[in-house]
C-alpha cells in the first residue's frame, strides 16, 4: 500500500452543495460560450477513474437491503421511477443499506477501472430525500496485488456474509489515508444534492473505501483524475493509443459541450450511442447557404475544439477520427494540431483558454462522413515532432465519438507537463 499524501493535511476541501446535473447527459453541461446557473469546480472535466464502463466495480459492500452498491459507479445520471418496487422495498438507483439495528455503519470498496491521480470528488444523493446517508468519508489507498474476492452480480436484498468480512479485513481498509474526512450530505433534491469535494492525492490510487454514517442511500460516486501507467513497461517498437483515458490522456479544455464531453472520446471502446461521444451545439454563425471549396469542406467562419493532454509525449504515427453514431450531426471537416508544454506553458494556456501560439499543424483539414471510422496514417500527418498535447478542431460543429493517436512515447527535454517516471505503478 501507499502513502496518499505528503505531511498530515491530507483531507479533502468541500466546496459548495451546487448545481443540479439532472437532465440526460446530453443536456447536462452548456456550451461554454454560453452563460451558465453556477460555476462548476474545474475538475468535473478530467475522467471519471471510477466510472463501470471504464472498468470499475464494487467488490465489497457491507450491505445492499434496498439497492446495491454497483449503482454507484453507472455512467448514466440516477433516475427515479415512483410506482418501481422489489420484494425487499422501493426501488433506488443507487446504493441504499437497510436501516441499521446493530453497532457499526455501512461502507464499501471500490475498485477503480484506471488506476490514477484523483482531483475531485462528487458525492450524488440525487432522489435519496428521506433515506440519504446524513455522513460520508472517503479512504484511498494503491495495492499491488488485487483482491481475489467479488461480492457478486445481484445482491439486492443481501449483506457481506462472514466469509466475505474475513477476506476485506486483510485489507486493512479501516486505516487507510482519508482522501475526503466525515463530512454532511444533504438530501437529494436537485439544488443541493451533489456534494463536490476537492482532494489533492500525491500518488497512485487503486482502490478506494466510501463510508457512510451509520446508513441509508447515495446514488452516484463519480472520481475525477487522471490515469497513470508504468511507460517502462511499453516496448520501444510498440504503438500505443497516447490520448487514451486507461493510458493517462486528459481533457483540458473545449469551445462547447452541450450534447456530450469531450472527454468521451478518449473513452475505452467504440462509443455506445451518441451521449457517449462529444457533441456541440449547431454554431449560429453558420452561413443562411453553405458552400464548399474544392476539397468539398465546407467554407464556414466558425469551429469548434478540444484540447487534449497525452497520457505521455510521444510520435504520432496515426490517427483515428470515428463519427460512430453521428450520422446527421457528424462535423463537415476536421483538423488536429499539435505541441510540446512544459507544466508552466501548460498552465499559461488554461488560462488564456488554449489561444496559445506554439499550435502547430498535425493532420491538415480533412472531410469526414457519417458514421464512420475514418483512419489516418504517418503520410497523411505532416512531419512528425514529439508533442504532449492536441487540439483536435471541428467544423462547423457536430459529433465525434472516438479519438485515437498511435504512437510511441517518447523522452523529451524541459520537463513537459505530464512526463510520467518509471516507478510509476500499473
Amino acid at each position: 500500500m501507499g502513502l496518499l499524501f505528503q505531511g498530515s493535511a491530507g483531507r479533502a476541501a468541500a466546496l459548495t452543495f451546487c448545481s443540479p446535473l439532472r437532465k440526460p447527459r446530453k443536456n447536462s453541461r452548456m456550451a461554454e460560450r454560453r452563460a451558465t446557473a453556477a460555476a462548476e469546480p474545474d475538475f468535473l472535466q478530467f475522467n471519471d477513474l471510477a466510472c463501470e464502463t471504464e472498468g470499475g466495480k464494487v467488490i465489497f459492500a457491507t450491505d445492499e437491503w434496498f439497492a446495491p452498491a454497483k449503482n454507484l459507479l453507472k455512467r448514466e445520471p440516477p433516475q427515479f421511477i415512483p410506482s418501481a418496487f422489489t420484494e425487499f422495498g422501493k426501488w433506488m438507483d443507487g446504493w441504499e443499506t437497510r436501516r441499521k439495528r446493530i453497532p457499526g455503519h455501512d461502507w464499501c470498496i471500490i475498485q477503480l477501472g484506471v488506476p490514477g491521480l484523483i482531483h475531485g470528488l462528487d458525492v450524488d444523493t440525487s432522489f435519496f430525500t428521506g433515506n440519504h446517508s446524513p455522513y460520508v468519508s472517503i479512504q484511498a489507498t494503491c495495492l499491488d496485488e488485487l483482491p481475489s474476492f467479488t461480492p457478486g452480480e445481484d445482491r439486492t436484498g443481501m449483506a457481506a456474509t462472514a466469509a466475505q468480512i474475513a477476506a476485506v479485513a486483510k485489507l486493512s481498509s479501516e486505516v487507510w489515508p482519508e482522501l475526503v474526512g466525515v463530512a454532511p450530505l444533504q438530501p437529494g433534491y436537485a439544488e443541493r444534492c451533489h456534494h463536490y469535494f476537492r482532494v489533492s492525492s500525491r500518488s497512485r490510487v487503486t482502490h478506494l473505501r466510501l463510508n457512510m454514517y451509520p446508513d441509508g442511500g447515495i446514488a452516484r460516486l463519480r472520481v475525477f483524475g487522471v490515469g497513470q501507467r508504468d511507460w517502462s513497461s511499453i516496448p520501444a517498437n510498440q504503438d500505443v493509443d497516447l490520448v487514451a483515458l486507461t493510458n493517462g490522456g486528459v481533457c483540458l479544455g473545449y469551445s462547447d459541450a452541450h450534447f456530450g464531453h469531450p472527454r468521451n472520446m478518449i473513452g475505452r471502446g467504440r462509443a455506445a450511442n451518441m451521449a457517449d461521444g462529444w457533441e456541440t451545439a449547431r454554431r449560429l454563425d453558420r452561413p443562411k447557404t453553405l458552400k464548399a471549396d474544392q476539397q468539398g469542406i465546407l467554407q464556414v467562419p466558425g469551429w469548434e475544439w478540444a484540447v487534449f493532454r497525452l497520457g505521455h509525449p510521444g510520435l504520432i504515427g496515426s490517427i483515428e477520427v470515428d463519427t460512430n453514431h453521428f450520422k446527421g450531426n457528424f462535423p463537415d471537416s476536421c483538423r488536429i494540431e499539435a505541441c510540446l508544454l512544459t507544466p508552466e506553458e501548460e498552465a499559461r494556456c488554461v488560462q488564456t483558454r488554449w489561444n496559445s501560439g506554439k499550435w502547430e499543424v498535425l493532420l491538415p483539414p480533412q472531410k469526414l462522413r457519417p458514421h464512420h471510422r475514418h483512419h489516418y496514417s504517418k503520410a497523411d500527418l505532416t512531419p512528425t515532432w514529439p508533442v504532449s498535447h492536441v487540439r483536435l478542431i471541428i467544423a462547423p460543429d457536430g459529433g465525434v465519438s472516438r479519438l485515437r493517436l498511435w504512437g510511441r512515447p517518447t523522452l523529451v527535454t524541459g520537463a513537459p507537463a505530464n512526463q510520467n517516471t518509471a516507478s510509476s505503478k500499473l
